[in-house]
């Protein structure tokens, strides 16, 4: 899951959660980047799915895990990428 968004009166002690919390990796607790005032951000955050869960139980759990940070924010845009549906293409040798 990725969650854009711009963060709204985030004060001193709210960048420092931000900065503390920043990274690239998609994680349970969920990472952020952001432009370098730390008003806009990405969210990265992964989020366990059962085998009925949807998109929409993803973006819940998402939204969950950076409610979990109780920053002021608001959301821009959210991405899902089903791992699920990811198909691996392996190439195999060229036979003689």
């Amino acid at each position: 899951m990725t969650i854009r968004g711009k963060f709204t009166g985030l004060d001193d002690a709210g960048r420092a959660v931000v900065l503390a919390a920043g990274g690239a990796a998609f994680t349970e607790a969920g990472t952020f980047t952001h432009d370098s005032s730390v008003s806009a951000f990405t969210f990265r955050c992964q989020v366990a799915a059962g085998p009925q869960d949807g998109e929409d139980e993803a973006a819940l759990g998402a939204m969950g895990a950076l409610e979990e940070y109780a920053l002021p924010y608001e959301i821009l845009k959210i991405g899902v990428t089903d791992m699920r549906e990811i198909r691996i293409r392996r190439k195999f040798p060229k036979s003689e």
